[in-house]
């Protein structure tokens, strides 16, 4: 099922000619999904953003009233030509965002329909630049974090996974994927017990997580180690998020080739499906409400590391 989507998305995105309009012609046939590209343009170079839009059958783009839950595929680019030849191992959430989109979109042809809307985004340039890391190379990408959140981060999602590769450090040991705890609003909450449990069944494991520091759920360009742009749509939403990292045992640097490995790409995919499905129906939560309300009432907002610090 994931595996038949992922490995055809992994084909189409491994061309040089890729484009965003090639991508969202893959959705035109279907009844319930509509996807749309915008091209921009950076200092160096210009990449497309792609949304694609699944319809529930009481999404609230039908006037109803069910979640709605967004699926953003970040990464800097999908190929760092003419330096590397090939689809980089940063392409994976692209991969595993446009293949859950067709997957979903083809579940709704079929008749298998979700009830709330499916909002996913993410982009396509097969040219990006590198940038040197530790503990090895990331990929740049041709505009800044804040043009692709701008992009990327839709404020009708009301909760958001955010797929990523996240292989390039030594702090994560495990090949697959692996779940970060919440973020909303500058607070790092705990574990959605409920997305632990959908990674137990997707997964046929124990679930994996990864930890994640306060560096890392500020704004990029602030002069601070982050471990990847994983949780960076979490500074342009109020909106819960939560990490879906696309890990590896070793230090796998973002720019490399030959390094995406279909079957954990669709461990993703798979996980993102079934969570759409429980988020949508209403029987999943990303975080304890209550609870959060009690942190604000206790210690007050934590807005600020949404944003560049004081005084900018």
């Amino acid at each position: 099922m994931s595996l038949t989507y992922t490995m055809q998305i992994v084909e189409m995105l491994d061309d040089p000619a890729i484009n965003g309009e090639k991508v969202a012609a893959l959705f035109s046939s279907y009844t319930y999904a509509k996807a749309e590209t915008t091209t921009v343009s950076g200092e160096q170079g210009s990449t497309d953003f792609v949304k694609i839009e699944i319809k529930g059958t009481n999404g609230k783009q039908s006037g109803g009233n069910a979640p709605t839950f967004g699926i953003v595929g970040r990464l800097g680019g999908i190929g760092a030509r003419p330096s590397r030849i090939g689809l980089v191992s940063d392409a994976d959430g692209a991969v595993a965002a446009i293949a859950a989109a067709l997957k979903l979109a083809e579940m709704a042809e079929k008749g298998d329909r979700l009830p709330g809307d499916v909002l996913i985004t993410t982009h396509i340039c097969p040219n990006a630049p590198t940038v040197p890391h530790e503990p090895v190379d990331f990929m740049g990408s041709p505009v800044d974090i804040l043009t692709m959140n701008k992009h990327e981060v839709l404020p009708e999602m009301e909760a958001i996974l955010s797929i990523d590769t996240t292989k390039g450090n030594k702090i994560i040991k495990h090949k697959g994927v692996a779940i970060s705890p919440t973020v909303k609003e500058g607070y790092i909450l705990k574990f959605s017990d409920d997305l632990l449990r959908i990674m137990e069944m997707t997964t046929g494991d124990l679930p994996s997580t990864f930890a994640i520091t306060t560096q890392d759920i500020t704004p990029y360009g602030n002069d601070v180690y982050h471990i990847n742009s994983i949780l960076q749509p979490a500074v342009a939403t109020n909106a819960p998020v939560v990490g879906l990292a696309i890990t590896a045992t070793s230090a796998v640097p973002g720019c490399g080739t030959g390094a995406s490995h279909e079957v954990d790409i669709a461990q993703a995919v798979r996980f993102a499906i079934e969570t759409a499905k429980e988020y949508t129906a209403g029987t999943t939560r990303f975080y304890d409400e209550n609870e959060f309300a009690r942190l604000q009432q206790l210690y007050g907002p934590m807005n600020v590391l949404q944003t560049m610090g004081k005084g900018k």
